[in-house]
């Protein structure tokens, strides 16, 4: 078997110089709502660059559709029902957190939604639970495609 497929991308994460494990319980909800931004952010892009080749400005353009608070917003209120009590507690918990940074051309509202939603990815992520983490963005996804016909 070939050795990429024998072990994970964590398997070799873990051999970076420097690079130490996160645990998700112990990190605050900024920290996860950042790694969960950095995870959402691949998700969408590999996405949209599934999608075939085009300017890198029509990518950006197609991603940042599903990147900004208010998508981030909406996704996270079609996902709340199919949420576990644990999930539920994580992204109630980057909800409320106070980020240093304004929300930029978003509501408040939104803004602090998203970051809810970016530190259930990033709990999600952390714990290596991937299943769960895609089963939930694609519940996101759905979403905004039911609401864009």
């Amino acid at each position: 078997m070939e050795k990429g497929l024998e072990f994970g991308f964590e398997y070799y994460m873990e051999k970076i110089p420097g690079m130490e494990k996160v645990d998700a319980k112990m990190s605050s909800p900024l920290v996860l709502a950042y790694i969960g931004d950095c995870v959402f952010d691949l998700i969408i892009k590999m996405r949209v660059a599934g999608g075939g080749n085009r300017q890198v400005h029509k990518l950006h353009e197609d991603t940042s559709r599903y990147v900004q608070a208010s998508a981030q917003s909406f996704m996270m209120r079609a996902m709340q029902e199919h949420l576990t009590a644990e999930e539920h507690a994580v992204y109630r918990r980057g909800r409320n957190a106070r980020s240093v940074s304004p929300a930029k051309n978003q509501s408040i509202t939104d803004y602090r939604r998203a970051t809810g939603f970016e530190a259930l990815l990033g709990y999600l992520y952390l714990n290596h639970e991937y299943g769960r983490l895609t089963e939930l963005v694609a519940i996101g996804l759905e979403s905004m495609e039911e609401r864009d016909l």
